[in-house]
């Protein structure tokens, strides 16, 4: 444990961890901290509020007292010349291995993920910005005892890092300000920026970030303030950040417009961050009965609600400019042909993405990387975008972001039970310290998960009526999930080290009377 002037790291030593928390790279963390922090918790609260409100009124809407945004003559700002084409963004952790060959995958960007796809060990907190310290530097490798080496190829353009920070939901505990832990968004960001905003911008490029968890226009305000203070601290011209938003809570679908707004100086558009969407829709409406979804597998990008969410993200960025991006393709390619019908789908996932108008979309495996590129280049050509296809033809209304219940499929016991086992071999991966498991053959984060319990909860609260005529009960639930462990247990190789936590972690947030609204918050108290 250290102390220097307010500040307290708490967490142990970690290799290279004197080169990233220095005294000076901690005081900057501390300045936003202090400047931001209360805010923060300001926001967290105002969820709150917002989600009581929605539950009474059984509906979301567009905001009133934002219309003249809405309806005003505005446009983000330009962006930089080396993010103007995304017609393919990879997704991954910042560990060593995966950095490398994301940057090599051909892929034009990267999502260096800080958040869902990363367990927020102390370790991987602070050996992230290590190797993000290397990889801007271009001298980052990997040498394996007695394995492979991994170095960057000279004979392919290098993926551009966006670095997705925690959501504002979260804290630090291994660093403490004034007695406080740290917002975990404010330590992501802040040391990356702190270590890198200069050497990106001397490079032809420029500190570029992904937001995640955001519910309204006033938490992106708060992002905006936290961009102008770092850059002016540090010396940095106004607009050097620039920043892409995930559109994966409910909230946020109806204030698209309101939150590009907010950053139009910093914006690089929206994503539409599909997973993470379907468990907020079920958080926010989760005491309903007109919002309760089938099977997790049967919801897919056609169905009414979906197709109203990412019409709308279109329409809205290309009217102010702004990239719309598009969603995850989480399927990783076997050496055989056993997968052919998976990446049939990918290609139709991508091809429907391009004509819709979306300006490129992520794929979670470089495998993956020239099924995306095929698709949107089919549509964009030489155009490094399609920002110019405004999408009048689109007009969505609230009532069809809303219509969840329109959405074909079944609930069923086999979904219920796929629920459970995804779940826990998430959170399994998840204590051990890897935050992007591969799961029969999907690479899957802590959206996974998320959705998996809220879905049980919502079911299980609800009593659900499945397909074959059960209801969904406490008890039927506990017997999947001690069927599940059983299972587990004698399944070949799989590691059963935190098992009996996951799934005691999974029956406390599927099944308790409270609904907790991020599952890696308690599950955060279990590790160092």
């Amino acid at each position: 444990m250290s102390e220097t002037a307010g500040v307290k790291v708490l967490g142990g030593a970690v290799e290279r961890g004197d080169e990233i928390l220095t005294a000076e790279a901690l005081q900057f963390v501390a300045g936003l901290q202090r400047a931001f922090g209360a805010r923060r918790d300001e926001l967290l609260e105002r969820r709150k509020q917002r989600r009581a409100e929605a539950a009474e009124k059984g509906r979301l809407d567009f905001l009133e007292e934002t219309k003249h945004v809405r309806e005003g003559d505005w446009q983000v700002a330009a962006p930089p010349a080396d993010i103007a084409d995304r017609r393919v963004e990879i997704t991954g952790p910042t560990d060593r291995k995966m950095a490398i060959n994301a940057l090599n995958s051909g892929a034009k960007i990267w999502l260096a993920d800080l958040e869902d796809a990363n367990t927020p060990h102390w370790d991987n907190v602070v050996s992230g910005q290590v190797n993000l310290y290397d990889l801007v530097r271009k001298q980052i490798e990997l040498h394996v005892p007695g394995g492979k080496s991994y170095t960057l190829r000279d004979d392919v353009t290098h993926a551009v890092p966006l670095v997705r920070p925690r959501g504002w939901h979260f804290d630090e505990k291994h660093i403490e300000v004034d007695g406080k832990p740290v917002v975990a968004a404010l330590v992501d960001f802040g040391l990356h920026f702190f270590h890198n905003a200069r050497e990106l911008i001397n490079r032809g490029s420029g500190p570029y970030f992904y937001l995640p968890k955001m519910e309204s226009h006033l938490e992106a305000r708060l992002w905006n303030e936290v961009f102008t203070h770092a850059q002016k601290e540090l010396g940095i011209p106004h607009g050097s950040v620039r920043a892409t938003v995930l559109i994966e809570t409910y909230p946020a679908a109806f204030e698209m417009e309101e939150i590009l707004y907010e950053l139009r100086d910093h914006s690089a558009g929206l994503n539409a961050g599909r997973w993470d969407y379907l468990f907020s829709v079920i958080k926010t409406f989760r005491d309903s009965d007109k919002y309760i979804l089938p099977d997790r597998n049967a919801v897919t990008m056609t169905a009414p609600f979906m197709r109203a969410y990412t019409e709308l993200l279109v329409s809205t960025c290309h009217k102010r400019g702004a990239f719309a991006i598009g969603g995850m393709a989480a399927f990783i390619p076997t050496k055989d042909d056993s997968n052919a019908a998976a990446m049939e789908k990918v290609h139709a996932d991508k091809k429907r993405e391009a004509g819709d108008g979306f300006d490129g979309s992520w794929v979670a495996h470089p495998g993956l990387v020239p099924i995306c590129f095929e698709e949107f280049d089919a549509v964009l050509g030489d155009k490094p975008n399609q920002i110019e296809r405004k999408r009048e033809d689109v007009s969505v209304t609230a009532d069809q972001l809303l219509a969840v219940s329109e959405t074909p499929g079944d609930k069923t016991i086999e979904g219920l039970r796929g629920a459970v086992d995804v779940g826990v071999r998430y959170i399994v991966s998840w204590l051990g310290g890897n935050g992007a498991a591969a799961i029969h053959n999907l690479m899957e984060d802590a959206a996974t998960a998320e959705i998996s319990r809220s879905q049980i909860w919502q079911w299980l609260h609800n009593n659900v009526r499945l397909a074959d005529g059960q209801t969904v009960t406490l008890e039927l639930v506990r017997e999947i999930l001690a069927d599940t462990e059983k299972a587990l247990r004698g399944e070949a190789g799989f590691p059963t080290e935190n098992l009996s936590s996951a799934v005691e972690l999974f029956e406390q947030v599927a099944v308790a009377d409270d609904f907790v609204d991020f599952l890696t918050l308690p599950a955060y108290e279990q590790i160092d």
